[in-house]
């Protein structure tokens, strides 16, 4: 059976743009140069995309992405919160160097970013969405961005510096602003598009579509929902991040009478679950149905094949995990990240890498795939020949994880993560290790920091830890 790529090339693309009820701007696909698009959602989980084996949903048009082209198995935040993610995705720097460490930093627009050297270099450069990173964009010939988190339904949006209203759901505009500038920048150069969606992050309110899905099924928590912690150090003892009435009390304020009375706190906490992870859900149905859009128009443009497509998240997020929600922690769900990418001219169907990479490692990439160099201050590393099914010799085996928050109990973190394990460490007052054997513990249950067989491993991780804080320029003070 021919792939849907194989039936476009036999068919040609003159057949599909004649088939096509929508209005086209035919590209050249000439120039070598690819065009990008990037596409980046907010707190999307891997674990909720189907491609990633979700046992709670179907990503029908992430998981198109996927089966033609390669899914990213070990993807990983270096700062796990949404505006410090957003800034190092964008310098390719740490969040000590580029100046967000937390949310409430300023971004310094004055920095070197991907998106101004691949203007710099001929490309059309575009951002549409959620910017999040306070002061306006540099580095786009066009931008049109939400105010803050933006709302879901009928959102103001701030164009080129003058704000617009829209009448709709946030995720379909975001996809109608972003397909409108497709089909009027210039022909003459690649282009580069950011397509940044809000959902799904919190307040996880559905469109109409979609505000009925799941609403007879009973959703299956997590194999870790009722984690006791036995072993753990005590901040993540005393969080405040956990499913259950506080978590509803801070994202639904206005339906806390909703809640039925008389139930145990067991049930309380499974009863919020479902309400939480059904919305979340719903949200992401509405990014997928919407993602689909942007492909049906590359298809019908002809610019599937010269175009560099990527799907991330600024960083994971907990679905009940551990009894958690949000992000913050070092834990596998909040530290992995989806990542998933397709290029015809180079990215073989149905890939998958277990090659360790870090939202660090984004912008070189880009530049890489673009023919742009990739400027000396950047500290991530191009990972394409990976994504063209390569295995450098010398590619990282273990990444550093910098936290600097102090929020809903959570307090500063750092930590490293290889292949097997994983240190973390607690900052804040020095509330203690943590150390998981994913060949043993891959659901991260059992601290065995205290364990005395494993002092040698502790001091190698530990060497290793310092040994890449002083590769990306951290001082004792951060």
């Amino acid at each position: 059976m021919l792939s849907r790529r194989q039936f476009l090339k036999k068919m040609g693309r003159a057949t599909v743009l004649m088939s096509s009820g929508i209005p086209i701007i035919k590209k050249m696909q000439t120039k070598k140069s690819p065009n990008i698009i990037f596409i980046m959602s907010d707190d999307h989980a891997a674990h909720a995309i189907s491609a990633y084996g979700s046992r709670i949903n179907h990503t029908p048009h992430i998981d198109r992405l996927a089966e033609e082209g390669i899914r990213f198995d070990n993807c990983f935040c270096t700062n796990s919160i949404c505006a410090p993610s957003r800034a190092v995705i964008l310098t390719g720097k740490y969040s000590h160097l580029n100046g967000v460490m937390v949310n409430n930093n300023r971004f310094d627009g004055r920095q070197q970013t991907f998106p101004k050297l691949l203007r710099q270099a001929g490309y059309e450069t575009a951002l549409v969405g959620k910017w999040h990173l306070k002061g306006e964009p540099t580095g786009f010939n066009y931008w049109n961005i939400l105010p803050g988190q933006g709302s879901y339904n009928n959102p103001e949006m701030i164009e080129n510096g003058t704000q617009t209203d829209h009448k709709g759901y946030v995720t379909d505009i975001i996809t109608d602003q972003a397909l409108d500038w497709l089909k009027t920048c210039s022909t003459a150069k690649p282009f580069c598009l950011l397509i940044h969606h809000k959902a799904p992050h919190a307040n996880w309110i559905a469109d109409k579509k979609h505000a009925g899905m799941y609403s007879d099924q009973k959703i299956p928590t997590p194999d870790t929902f009722d984690d006791n912690y036995a072993t753990r150090s005590d901040q993540i003892k005393n969080h405040r991040l956990k499913v259950g009435i506080n978590q509803w009390q801070l994202h639904y304020e206005k339906r806390l009478g909703e809640i039925p009375i008389g139930m145990s706190e067991q049930e309380t906490r499974q009863w919020v679950y479902q309400r939480y992870i059904k919305d979340y859900l719903r949200c992401i149905a509405s990014v997928d149905d919407n993602i689909g859009r942007v492909l049906d128009y590359l298809d019908n443009a002809g610019l599937s094949e010269n175009t560099l497509i990527i799907y991330t998240s600024d960083q994971g997020f907990f679905l009940g995990d551990h009894g958690l929600y949000d992000k913050r922690f070092m834990y596998e769900p909040s530290l992995r990240m989806p990542l998933i990418i397709r290029y015809p001219k180079e990215i073989k169907e149905h890939t998958v890498a277990k090659a360790m990479v870090l939202n660090l490692d984004f912008a070189s990439t880009i530049l890489d795939f673009a023919g742009v160099p990739i400027p000396k201050e950047m500290q991530g590393e191009s990972f394409r020949r990976i994504a063209g099914g390569e295995k450098p010799d010398s590619w990282q085996t273990m990444m550093y994880y910098r936290f600097y928050e102090s929020a809903f109990g959570v307090g500063p973190i750092e930590g490293i993560r290889t292949q097997r394990y994983k240190l973390i460490h607690y900052l804040y007052g020095d509330m203690g290790w943590e150390l998981y054997d994913f060949d043993n513990d891959p659901n991260e249950l059992q601290n065995l920091y205290n364990n005395a067989d494993k002092a040698q491993l502790i001091k190698d991780l530990r060497t290793g830890m310092n040994h890449l804080k002083k590769k990306y320029a951290f001082s004792d003070d951060l």
